[in-house]
């Protein structure tokens, strides 16, 4: 994959537009990667950005960043969860913008050393901030049924049984290192089938979810931003699989207080609600965009309108 690709965002436009960029405003890039939205916002607008991200190799694109936007750009090395305690460090209460890019970065999954990718044969890492334990430490520990259940519930992978019991079953063997073997050894547990995916990628994605703790991650994160938000602010999230979608769905329609939300019954009517959705159905990526990068083909846009109305959740401690 060249440069080009790497450096451009998923949904990039759609994302600035969905900002609604206004001068003098601050915005904050949830998950700065390579600063591709947050070179845009700066770019489009004369604006300042607050961006996070718990990768420490972040922090080198921060760098270059800042010699640009050195009094409009400030990066913080941390979990977005914490966003509104970033904020309050730096004397920011309130913000007009946050935007989430979530699920693993280009750099991630095309640094062997990470070990995220199952197409390089790499070290099993997976951590997103280099702390805590690693997926082969993992693997090499955890008891079969857990397994099992995370690859269920985290990849909602059907044979999430077999492919636990031929883990556990290889490392009985030979101690499991590498992305390869464990690609391998998820593969023969599954019945050999057509698919538009790689047979070893929903248990890949599950254990990365697990060992980075990226639904409750996400959860704090979007409950920060709402709180932080200015009315008439803009929350915009970018996720790649089902499981954060419908976290960000959910969250979407919670903060709507509309507890009978169905689309089984009738709508009762919003009692204050804390967002208006603007995304009735979230936004898709172009067939031209997806032709130029293939990692864009599973984006969903989802955006929502802070209103004038307390937050469901309380203010920032």
């Amino acid at each position: 994959m060249n440069d080009k690709v790497l450096h451009i965002p998923v949904l990039l436009d759609e994302v600035i537009n969905a900002l609604s960029l206004t001068k003098n405003e601050i915005y904050v890039d949830a998950t700065f990667g390579l600063g591709g939205y947050t070179k845009a916002i700066l770019s489009n607008q004369n604006c300042k950005v607050v961006a996070i991200d718990r990768d420490p190799n972040a922090k080198a694109h921060a760098d270059v960043l800042k010699r640009s936007y050195a009094d409009r750009f400030y990066f913080k090395k941390g979990k977005f969860s914490e966003l509104g305690t970033f904020l309050k460090e730096l004397k920011i209460y309130k913000v007009a913008g946050v935007v989430f890019d979530l699920g693993v970065s280009s750099p991630q999954l095309d640094t062997q050393d990470r070990g995220f990718s199952f197409k390089l044969d790499g070290p099993l890492d997976m951590r997103m901030s280099s702390e805590g334990p690693t997926a082969e430490e993992f693997l090499n520990e955890v008891e079969e049924v857990t397994l099992a259940n995370i690859i269920y519930e985290l990849g909602d992978e059907v044979y999430s049984r077999r492919i636990a019991k031929n883990i556990i079953h290889q490392r009985s063997i030979n101690k499991i290192k590498t992305t390869g073997q464990l690609a391998d050894i998820v593969r023969n547990a599954i019945p050999k089938k057509k698919s538009k995916i790689d047979l070893a990628t929903k248990t890949f994605q599950a254990i990365r979810i697990y060992l980075n703790d990226e639904i409750k991650e996400l959860e704090e994160g979007l409950i920060a931003a709402e709180k932080v938000l200015l009315p008439e602010g803009r929350l915009v999230v970018v996720s790649f699989h089902s499981i954060e979608d419908k976290i960000v769905k959910n969250f979407f329609h919670k903060c709507l207080r509309n507890n009978s939300f169905s689309r089984h019954l009738p709508e009762r009517p919003k009692e204050n609600p804390s967002f208006e959705i603007l995304t009735k159905k979230p936004i898709l990526p172009s067939a031209k965009e997806i032709c130029i990068n293939k990692r864009s083909r599973s984006a969903k846009l989802r955006i929502a309108k802070r209103t004038h109305f307390s937050s469901i959740f309380g203010e920032i401690a």
